[in-house]
């Protein structure tokens, strides 16, 4: 069973920075969509995680307004490899990040991501 692994998260304070990484052992990452989702916690159970950002087979991009401007994806495919740049991180942004394939649908487990002074 192919599985997606995070990792790369962390307590930082506000204004730092983190970069999440995502790998896929079997390389699907070189087929279609991979997105980085956040559920805050506290979130009422069954709550959709939130889509913070995507990117395409194409190379193209789209995120979230809340992150626009501080937070960046970025795949390696030769790697297997998506990462998640999150600068100017603020307590808002605390949650557990999953990364998912948008092709085959399958998620990762989860790194945790705390933002506090």
């Amino acid at each position: 069973q192919v599985q997606l692994v995070e990792s790369g998260g962390g307590l930082v304070q506000p204004g730092g920075s983190l970069r999440l990484s995502c790998v896929a052992p079997h390389g699907i990452f070189g087929v279609g969509a991979v997105a980085w989702y956040r559920q805050a916690p506290g979130q009422a159970p069954g709550k959709q995680r939130a889509l913070v950002a995507e990117i395409r087979g194409s190379g193209s991009t789209n995120y979230d307004d809340s992150v626009k401007g501080r937070f960046t994806i970025s795949r390696d495919n030769a790697k297997n490899t998506v990462y998640l740049q999150m600068n100017n991180l603020q307590p808002e942004d605390t949650a557990v990040y999953y990364c998912k394939s948008q092709t085959f649908g399958i998620w990762g487990q989860g790194t945790q991501v705390t933002v506090s002074s």
